[in-house]
């Protein structure tokens, strides 16, 4: 919301008249009352409310004014009748006559507010009304970042930081502007009371660190570090400051604790980060540019040693789930920041950030990002346990031969060198698309030779063409319909713990396609039928045929017992499946993860320990 010259007090003095948007109330309110018109307002359009205004019609040499009503208590009032979900901003003002009034500025809120006992009110213009239901759907959003606080200046803002949006800015038309009109042009800085003042945004990218703290305090962020995996972190760094310092600062933190691992690709060397900077930087971009800043929580990032994990306020857009957040028209929370952002070269205008993620994650040989939603925030993860130096390889070899792997095709080759095989449902969930809408991209990929199917009927699945599963060093994965009685196992593998009693010499395929991810290549081995001779790949012999070990319990059991345990316990964690079945940490967290993906089991937490999965009711 916009606040004009008319909705906020002059540089003179003059105090806007009541109306729609203003609120003029009496010395004797109550913090508790003032309360109520100000979530009413903020149910309504947002705007102003004064209180102290009838000092104007009391006697000269009268001492009572506002100044007797503190700024805490009045916050303290809105966030217990709200809830915590409604940000105000409250100061004292001083009438040419000295007299002071309190001045409650307060955005529209981006959901109809209801006070603890249910009841919802509004404010028409004159009084406060009672709301029904069926009357209190909000407006569409207005951009919070638009916002123009009605006591900024142009010395809220930082002549270090507006240079350095400048440098970030040479895409931009405007970089060769001077500064007033450079910032103008991106809509940072509006005419507002007879002089350019700067929006929430400028401050944002822009503003002094008394500005960040008074306007916007919950544009914070929390990094925090693991040195293992548990929830104890060893290092802390608050953070407020522009965005642009934010992201330079950010990336000094993570990248002072990245490694990378070379891989030879013929002449050329690729350096497969623990952190791809080009990835953390778009999942960071993303927060700060989309997340809630109507709320007051700050956004926290934990660097694990297997993970990174941006955990940002508000959730997604309304409308995009984890589920097709590939798919969905792009939402722009903060249209205005977005926008600058998007002028300056730092954000993608078409919303295809998220994309720009898979793709990074997969050609490194990565799992994709993964995202998790809650009522009020998202948590993004981008893993980072290992990678696939082969698919690695195969990727720059085909972009080598102006064959360049569309996101799509990634993400179909990518889960079947991970899985072995996948049904069309399965790939469609992994594509984010209706099932109907896969048959042209996998005919188009059988075609290519990438994949070929396997199977019959209602058992048809697709798996990786012979020439694929040699690029990648694989062998060969028979459909799980047809028998198995050898697979490839590491010549060095450790056999795991016996399974329960119950499940001894139950297994009807064994745990060989869910072998953790091999400590250089990533590749994971696969029950096979004949394996392609050493010369055929270029590789040494790293795999013996021995005897399959009939004692396991097979993929399906596996899936079974952990529904059971969710179903008995009223929910399994890693460690669970771990000790009933002998897995290791990340067969277990596949199997997990695949009951999630197919609807059967719903996440809690996050991380290895603290994870729990219930039963998706």
């Amino acid at each position: 919301m916009t606040l004009d010259a008319a909705d906020a007090i002059s540089p003179l003095g003059v105090l806007p008249p009541a109306g729609p948007t203003c609120i003029h109330l009496p010395l004797n309110v109550s913090p508790e009352e003032l309360a109520r018109y100000a979530v009413g307002l903020a149910n309504a359009r947002g705007g102003t409310v004064l209180v102290g205004v009838d000092v104007l019609d009391l006697p000269p040499g009268t001492v009572r004014d506002a100044g007797e009503l503190h700024p805490l208590m009045v916050t303290h009032a809105i966030f217990e009748l709200s809830g915590g979900r409604l940000t105000v901003n409250v100061q004292h003002h001083r009438l040419p006559g000295g007299a002071r009034v309190l001045a409650v500025f307060v955005p529209q809120a981006p959901y109809v507010l209801a006070a603890p006992d249910g009841s919802v009110i509004a404010w028409d213009g004159a009084h406060l009304v009672p709301v029904t239901p069926g009357e209190a759907e909000p407006v569409a959003d207005q951009d919070f970042t638009a916002v123009v606080p009605p006591d900024a200046s142009l010395a809220d803002l930082d002549p270090a930081e507006v240079a350095r949006l400048r440098g970030l800015g040479r895409r931009a038309n405007a970089s060769n502007l001077p500064d007033l009109d450079f910032l103008q042009e991106l809509g940072l800085l509006v005419p507002s009371g007879g002089a350019l003042r700067p929006t929430l945004a400028a401050i944002l990218l822009a503003g002094t660190p008394a500005a960040l703290r008074a306007h916007v305090p919950q544009a914070e962020v929390c990094f925090y570090h693991h040195h293992t995996p548990d929830v104890e972190f060893q290092f802390r760094e608050d953070l407020l400051r522009p965005i642009p310092a934010l992201l330079t600062r950010l990336a000094e933190l993570i990248q002072a604790r990245n490694r990378f691992t070379p891989v030879q690709v013929g002449l050329f060397r690729i350096e497969v980060w623990d952190q791809d900077e080009a990835v953390y930087r778009e999942a960071l971009l993303n927060a700060l540019t989309h997340r809630d800043y109507r709320l007051r929580d700050a956004v926290h990032v934990h660097h694990f040693p297997d993970r990174l994990e941006i955990m940002n306020p508000g959730g997604l857009p309304g409308g995009i789930t984890p589920g097709n957040i590939l798919r969905h028209q792009p939402k722009r929370r903060n249209p205005l920041l977005a926008e600058v952002l998007a002028r300056l070269g730092l954000v993608e205008r078409a919303g295809v950030g998220v994309d720009k993620m898979y793709s990074l994650m997969l050609r490194h040989g990565k799992e994709p990002p993964e995202f998790t939603t809650y009522p009020d925030s998202v948590t993004l993860a981008l893993h980072s346990p290992g990678f696939d130096a082969e698919f690695v390889r195969f990727v720059a070899r085909k972009q080598e031969d102006m064959q360049t792997l569309s996101l799509d095709v990634l993400i179909v080759l990518s889960l079947l060198a991970r899985e072995g095989e996948a049904t069309r449902a399965a790939l469609a969930r992994a594509l984010q698309l209706p099932e109907d809408r896969t048959p042209r991209l996998l005919r188009g990929m059988e075609d290519h030779a990438l994949i070929v199917r396997a199977g019959v009927g209602r058992g048809i699945a697709y798996v990786l063409s012979d020439e694929v599963r040699r690029a990648l060093g694989r062998e060969r994965v028979v459909p799980a319909a047809q028998p198995l009685t050898e697979a490839v196992v590491p010549v060095q593998a450790v056999a795991p713990p016996p399974p329960p009693p119950a499940l001894q010499g139950s297994a009807q395929q064994g745990l060989a396609d869910q072998e953790p991810a091999d400590t250089v290549s990533g590749a994971r081995p696969a029950s096979v039928t004949s394996p392609p001779p050493p010369e055929a790949t270029g590789r040494p012999k790293r795999a013996a045929r021995v005897p399959r070990d009939e004692s396991g319990p097979s993929a399906a059991e596996v899936r079974a017992i952990a529904l059971a345990l969710a179903r008995e316990r009223g929910r399994v964690r890693n460690v669970d499946l771990r000790e009933a079945c002998g897995l290791t940490t990340q067969q277990a967290w596949r199997t997990l993860r695949r009951l999630v993906q197919d609807g059967l089991l719903r996440k809690l937490g996050s991380g290895t320990r603290d994870a729990a999965y219930e039963l998706l009711v």
